[in-house]
């Protein structure tokens, strides 16, 4: 191995550790494979083949938890890794206690992927603990857990109190409507995050309403994903006050949450006042014309907007609506203006003339372009 992943393991059985720092090369290879010896596991051969540099990455490598626990002790004071990616290992609750375990004494590892690893409930704890020690990780991807109400609790205890880890990926779990207003407390409390991704997850109208109440709150949070949810029109009208009173958060990507023309009508009542969002992604919600109406009329109402990309629902386009947004490009020129990702109705090509004689015309579907979808 070029360079190992692991530096002294915290003392395999037939290990040892020196007890000092160690940057990978042999010696940290032999405290790997001492370690694997020492928890009965296999030595992870892309760990063996790793190229020297600060990105470990062993993702889909079966590693379970006993692998996860080698691995743990020869990183527990290592200063080579400085990301770190587990994703899709099986490493169950089990597994993440041995990485958290390692990670309140590791404080070079800045950024950990453990996406896809069944952690569940054991796994919320131990990160949560983790996290009210560790002061150097700033990117954390959690997506694909299992973490449902219950571990939101304990993630939300340290989403509170953690103010180092500016990049949270908690999406494709079990969060409900508890877990919404657990999170969302926590959210208007936290001073360090500036990206959430939450999407994919079952909020509601009232769970969604106290994460948008926490939106409102937080003064940090720049980039915000809670697509695939079901927030509604109530969730969108807690989004709606949360716009007004928010100075900070710049992309915000809302798509597929069962939003109507009500709820449209609310999220534009924010965009009115709002100065600071530059990325608004309103797809796969059934906002239909009045509500994509409404929408840009907010943004002509509102000459300090900071709009520069807007995504709107790939719907049948009439003459109001096309004239509309004829209208905003002109008072907006840098503004880029999409239907279900289609830039057509923006071009000149088509003249006023042709959108006049046909009213009604069906944007070619397209799949969501957002730069905050997972």
């Amino acid at each position: 191995m070029a360079a190992a992943a692991g530096g002294g393991g915290g003392g395999g059985a037939d290990g040892g550790s020196s007890g000092e720092e160690d940057g990978g090369g042999p010696a940290g290879e032999s405290r790997y494979l001492a370690a694997c010896r020492a928890c009965g596991v296999t030595p992870a051969s892309g760990l063996l083949r790793r190229a020297p540099g600060p990105a470990l990455s062993l993702r889909h490598r079966g590693l379970g938890p006993r692998g996860a626990k080698a691995l743990a002790l020869s990183l527990m004071v290592d200063t080579s890794v400085l990301t770190l990616d587990l994703s899709d290992n099986w490493l169950q609750g089990e597994g993440a206690a041995a990485i958290a375990e390692m990670l309140k004494e590791n404080y070079y590892i800045s950024a950990v992927d453990l996406s896809d690893n069944k952690l569940g409930l054991e796994g919320a704890k131990a990160f949560s603990a983790m996290l009210l020690e560790n002061t150097t990780i700033v990117s954390l991807q959690l997506s694909g857990n299992e973490f449902d109400d219950h571990a939101a609790k304990y993630l939300a205890d340290a989403i509170a109190a953690n103010s180092k880890v500016e990049i949270l990926d908690l999406s494709y779990n079990m969060f409900d409507d508890k877990a919404g207003e657990i999170l969302g407390m926590a959210i208007a409390e936290n001073i360090g995050l500036k990206e959430l991704k939450i999407s994919w997850n079952h909020f509601h109208s009232q769970g969604a309403a106290a994460l948008a109440k926490g939106l409102g709150a937080n003064t940090f949070l720049k980039v915000l994903d809670v697509s695939y949810n079901g927030f509604g029109n109530s969730g969108a009208a807690a989004l709606g006050e949360a716009l007004k009173a928010n100075n900070v958060l710049e992309e915000l990507n809302i798509s597929n949450n069962r939003i109507s023309v009500e709820g449209a009508l609310h999220i534009a009542a924010g965009l009115k006042e709002n100065k600071t969002l530059k990325r608004l992604n309103m797809t796969r919600n059934p906002i239909q014309s009045d509500g994509c109406c409404g929408v840009l009329k907010a943004l002509q109402a509102n000459s300090g907007t900071g709009i520069e990309i807007l995504d709107l629902p790939d719907i049948p386009v009439n003459k109001e609506l096309a004239e509309l947004c004829d209208a905003v490009k002109i008072l907006l020129p840098n503004l880029l203006l999409r239907h279900g990702g289609n830039t057509k109705l923006q071009r000149k090509s088509r003249s006023k003339v042709e959108l006049r004689t046909q009213p009604k015309v069906k944007f070619q579907n397209h799949p969501d372009t957002s730069s905050i979808s997972r």
